[in-house]
């Protein structure tokens, strides 16, 4: 991985893990952030979701309670959708041209 992609990773994963534990719009908030800097950083959305992805295994195997494991992927969701939301909002963003 390269030094770029730990860099994302050792900043998306203490906040991650403080989202799993608070579920907060405090925790929301930071995915967003974390989204942003990573464009910032020419992460790609791939890249992203493949961090995001690497960083739930790692936290699902230390699920003991089966029964939290609904909760903790709804907040995993969220979170991620958070962290891909600045990328949308460029897919979004009209394009004008001359004349409209």
């Amino acid at each position: 991985m390269s030094e770029r992609l730990e860099s994302v990773r050792r900043d998306y994963t203490p906040a991650f893990l403080a989202h799993l534990n608070r579920r907060s719009e405090a925790g929301l908030r930071a995915a967003y952030e974390l989204g942003r800097a990573a464009m910032a950083a020419e992460v790609s959305m791939l890249d992203l979701v493949q961090i995001h992805h690497a960083v739930f295994l790692d936290v699902a195997l230390t699920v003991r309670d089966l029964d939290e494991l609904p909760a903790m992927l709804d907040a995993a969701a969220a979170f991620l959708v958070e962290a891909l939301a600045p990328y949308e909002m460029t897919q979004r963003t009209p394009v004008r041209r001359g004349g409209d």
